[in-house]
Formats: C-alpha cells, structure tokens, sequence
C-alpha cells in the first residue's frame, strides 16, 4: 500500500492544504516522505457534516452488521502486511517485537468488541411493564436501553502507534457504540496512521456503511484540534496525551453552547508501595524487578512506576543498592520523538538540580535520539513540600521516597495526585499494614495491583485503565476494556411507546435474545 500523505475524508482523499508535517525516523532523527498537508477548517466541516449525516443510519445497524464491520477492520489492518510493522518501527523508534505485539493487542480489541457487540448486555435493556391497576397510582410502561451519543473525535497518542492510535481503544469502543469517528492522527507517526486509515476506510465501503462512518485527519496545530472539539456535531472526545493538551481540549469542550464529555488519559506516577516485610525478604529482588518495569519500552509507557515508596531502614538501602546497579547497567534507548526525549532530559534534570533530592544512579551515556535511565530519592516530607516533584517525567526515570513509618506512608499516599495505577508489594505479614492502606488507594487510582509492576495494561473485561484527575479527566470510566463502550453511549427511556415504534431491543418476546431486566428480574425474557 503506498503512502501518500493524504487525509481520509469519509470515501474521499486529499492532501490538506496547510504547511506539511513529515515524520521522524526516531533510531536517526531524519526527515521521512512523504510529508502530509495539514488539514483546515473546511476539512474539519466536511468530516464532521459527513459523520454527523451517517449517524443516525450507523447507529441502527444490527449488532451482526456492526460487529461484522469490526472484524472487517481487523482483517484489513491485519491484510497490510510487514509494511504496517516497518513504518510504525521507523517513525516510532520502538522494536519489532514491540509493534508486531501492539497490532496482535489492536485487531485483538476490535474483536473483543465485536463479540461483546453480539451478546447484547452492554445494552443494559429493562423493561418495567405497566401496572394499570396499581393503587393508589397506576405505572406506565417503562423500557430503557443504552444509545451512542454522536460523532466522536479521537486523537491518537504518542508512544502507541496502532494501540491508542487510528484503530485503538478509543476508535474501537466508540464505533462499537454506534458513533462514527474522525481521528486526528499523531504528528508523530502519519504515515502508520495512513496506513490503518485506509484499512478502515476500506472496511466501511466493503460493509455497505456510510462513509462519514470513519474520517482520518491531520495537523499540527489548533485549526484541526480544537476545531473538531468545538464543533456541535462532535458529542465526545477521546484523548490520550499530556495533561496540557488534555486540559485544553477539556476547556474547549466545556464553553460550547453544549458542553461535551471529553476522555483524557494525561498523567500518572503510577506510585509503588514497598511493605515492610516484603522489602526485609525481598530487597533485592525487587530492586531489580523495578528496575525491569521501569527502562521497558524507554520508559514511555502512562503506566510506568514513577515513584516507589517504602520505610526507611536497612532493607529499603538493600532495594536501593540493587536498583542503583539494575540502573547503571541500563543501555540507553530510542525515544519516541525529539521532544519527547527533550521534555525528559529537562525533566530529570529538575530532579537532579533539587537541593531536596539525591540522584542515586543514571543509566549508560545516552547516544543521539536516546535517554538514559535515571533513580532519585527524597525523603517523604521534602516530597509533600515541593508540589513540582509529583510530576510526571515521561521516559526511564523514578523517585524513591523514605518514609519514617507506615503512619507517613499512609499520610504521603494521602496527598498524591490520582493515578492510573497504585501497587502493592507485600507478603502475608503486610496484610493487616495494606489492608490499612487500601481505602486510600482506591480513591487515588483505577487499578490497584499487588506483587506486580505496572506497566502492561491487558485488554479484557474487568480491566480499568483510567483514575481520578489528573490521570484521566473523568475517573468513573476506563480506555482500555469493554467497559470502554459506556464512555460513547447515554440512556434513554420510553413511556409508554406503541409496540410498532419501540426498538428492537426493547420488544415483548426479546426478538434479539438479549439478557434483560424485566421488572428488576435479570435474564432472557
């Protein structure tokens, strides 16, 4: 498939007219061709016209058409080929094996939604009938079920060409809720971008669906951004990014004449907790296991473990000897873009500048378009009185804190900022401390994790990949997961609608097999 650095408005291509953007093989820094021409607010108003023209039609299609058009953009991302994984590995920096895994994760959670698009409970239908005789008030007829919301606007992340990108979980679970998508493609990676555009451009014209079911924009600046997020078309916003993007975006959203949702995922420290007894019996092994989670992928993962608290003691210098050492025997590596290597080098340099931090080890000398691993430590109280060291630093880089006792421990967790992720290393003489602990740690996060790192997000039911803000704008939703689905649908209820006027699911006999819950009584009725 050729790359031609065109946008994909609805059926149609065009090279946007705006100054062009051009990749950046991530491994050299070189320029890569073809660059693509940005688009403008005509482009913005012609996508937008044509989802919001398809939506009505898109959102009525039967489960079996719609889960049908997602495995149809499976088999079309699948179908690119080797061209698909060399152009991502360019313009990402990241490896082989890395990219081959995120594609198998992008067809595999298009698929996932296709099969829970079939089974139908994602609909929530209820039906309450009436009761005429009901003294001393008769009830209505009352049946609800789930419906999209409208046109949804995607704009695809940085360190996840093909997971949170053209075809990720936003782009996934918004279509399998009935909501046709224009995504705003990641400067980053245009030509990836391109390539899983058409996939899916093909995908709606082979299943007969409008074409303003799917458009695929770019642009490098706000005319397209904030333009779609402005739009009265657009009724949600999916954003994976940096917390001043995603609170840009969020304003945007809050000053139209109709506010709309927007889910931002934007920034997390992603906080480990090192419980006493299990730091006495595994101090070293732990210390390297971090340090394992911490330099995957350079680092640039939302979910990596920013910051490790634990008591302070022989044991917690035993963790930090062996961390250290993981850390010094660290290869530098490519980094996803120049200024994603730039804001880590300044980040890690505020740390190693703070009179309140000690830098512990750095990684190997970095090389061009490479970053080094880097540990600090601080103690717990200098950590609570400077607000900048709860930041994120995007790359290889984490914070130890030393805590005086699991009393300033518990007060620490207190104060941090809401995260993706919180985790928990213990053993059985820690359960009463974390048990202690636990209630703060589901205020402050989405998923709460023991024994294990957090980086490595799996795409199932019961995963929750979002938290309180600043880690995600709206911390009772999840990106990653089925679950994902109920972020692009509201409810509707119908009183007392003739039967030829109800919707399908919704019907007396349940023509669509659905679980229902039929005068609070759930099950197939």
């Amino acid at each position: 498939m050729t790359i031609t650095g065109e946008m994909l408005i609805g059926a149609t291509s065009l090279r946007g007219g705006d100054r062009p953007i051009h990749a950046v093989e991530a491994a050299t820094g070189q320029k890569l061709e073809p660059g693509f021409g940005g688009g403008a607010a005509a482009d913005v108003e012609r996508a937008c016209a044509l989802a919001w023209a398809a939506f009505d039609t898109y959102r009525e299609t039967s489960l079996e058409t719609r889960a049908g058009f997602l495995e149809a953009c499976a088999e079309a991302i699948l179908a690119i080929g080797d061209e698909l994984v060399e152009r991502a590995c360019a313009e990402s920096g990241l490896p082989r094996g890395r990219i081959e895994g995120e594609r198998g994760r992008t067809v595999g959670q298009l698929r996932l939604f296709a099969a829970m698009l079939r089974e139908g409970s994602w609909l929530e239908a209820r039906i309450d009938p009436a009761l005429p005789q009901r003294q001393p008030l008769p009830r209505a007829d009352l049946r609800l079920r789930q419906i999209p919301l409208g046109p949804v606007a995607v704009f695809g992340a940085s360190n996840f060409p093909l997971a949170f990108s053209v075809a990720g979980g936003d782009t996934a679970a918004a279509l399998a809720a009935g909501c046709p998508v224009i995504v705003k493609a990641h400067s980053a990676h245009p030509g990836t971008s391109e390539l899983v555009g058409r996939a899916l451009q093909s995908a709606v014209a082979k299943c007969g669906l409008p074409e303003g079911v799917f458009s695929l924009l770019f642009g490098s600046g706000a005319v397209v951004g904030q333009g779609l997020v402005a739009d009265p078309r657009i009724k949600a916003v999916g954003f994976t990014g940096s917390r001043a993007g995603g609170t840009a975006l969020m304003k945007t959203a809050a000053e139209r004449a109709e506010p709309i949702p927007v889910y931002a995922e934007m920034s997390s420290i992603n906080p480990v907790f090192l419980m006493p007894a299990a730091l006495e019996e595994k101090a070293e092994a732990l210390g390297k296991a971090f340090v394992g989670s911490l330099t995957m992928g350079a680092g640039q993962f939302c979910t990596n473990p920013g910051l490790v608290l634990a008591v302070e003691g022989p044991a917690l210098e035993r963790f930090l000897a062996a961390a250290s050492e993981a850390v010094a025997a660290a290869a530098p590596q490519v980094m996803l873009t120049p200024g994603i290597l730039q804001a880590y080098e300044r980040g890690t340099a505020q740390l190693a500048g703070s009179s309140r931090v000690t830098k512990l080890a750095e990684g190997q000398p970095a090389k061009a378009c490479t970053g080094s691993a880097a540990l600090f430590s601080a103690s717990a109280a200098d950590f609570l009185a400077d607000p900048h060291l709860q930041e994120e630093v995007f790359g290889s880089s984490s914070l130890v804190l030393r805590c005086k006792d699991l009393a300033e421990m518990k007060a620490l967790a207190e104060k941090l900022e809401g995260q993706l992720t919180a985790t928990l290393h213990l053993v059985d003489a820690d359960t009463e401390a974390a048990r202690a602990l636990l209630p703060t740690l589901e205020r402050r996060a989405g998923r709460i994790l023991a024994n294990g790192w957090p980086t490595g997000v799996e795409v199932c039911h019961a995963m929750v990949h979002g938290g309180p803000f600043p880690a995600t704008s709206d911390g009772r939703s999840t990106s990653v997961g089925t679950l994902a689905i109920s972020r692009f649908l509201r409810p509707v209820c119908y009183q007392d609608l003739p039967a030829a006027l109800l919707p399908e699911a919704l019907r007396d006999g349940n023509p669509l097999g659905l679980w229902r819950r039929l005068d609070g009584a759930l099950g197939r009725h």
